[in-house]
């Protein structure tokens, strides 16, 4: 069973620019933190863009969209950032049936060192193998299913809608 990645960007895979002060994007952590985590799992790692999730267009959810329909295979997990996360869960779940995709990210970039993007890695993985066909959000060790989650502003968690 091969489980593909698809990389959007996100929080997940900002760097820190010591200079300036800001976060930007270079190149996705993916495969150094599959290695880091030991995985022994059969993925294939493709990056769509790299982008913060608060400038993704409905275009961009689109293209993520037809990459998840065209994949040959039916276990997807999307690096994503936290604060649309939910939104383009919605938009996949209506639009694609017959596949197990799991949407995760981090509130702190990996590259950081005490981010949680690892272990949210390693949670969307054991999820995407376990769960029946669907769209899911998964962080912090929790899933929900897509159009039941949101990312509360007040803790910074992730929470059921009702």
């Amino acid at each position: 069973m091969s489980i593909r990645i698809f990389v959007t960007g996100g929080t997940f895979d900002k760097e820190y620019n010591e200079l300036t002060g800001q976060l930007f994007f270079k190149d996705t952590h993916l495969s150094e933190m599959l290695v880091l985590g030991r995985s022994r799992l059969e993925v294939d790692v493709r990056t769509l863009m790299m982008i913060d999730s608060l400038e993704m267009t409905d275009m961009d959810r689109e293209l993520i969209a037809d990459h998840c329909k065209r994949s040959d295979t039916d276990k997807i997990i999307i690096t994503h950032g936290t604060d649309t996360m939910a939104i383009t869960a919605e938009v996949l779940a209506k639009e694609i049936k017959d596949k197990t995709i799991v949407i995760t990210g981090a509130m702190i970039p990996y590259k950081f060192g005490s981010s949680d993007g690892l272990f949210n890695l390693g949670s969307a993985l054991a999820f995407v193998q376990s769960l029946p066909n669907g769209v899911y959000v998964a962080m912090n060790g929790k899933c929900f299913n897509a159009g039941n989650v949101r990312k509360n502003k007040q803790t910074g968690e992730f929470e059921a809608i009702s």
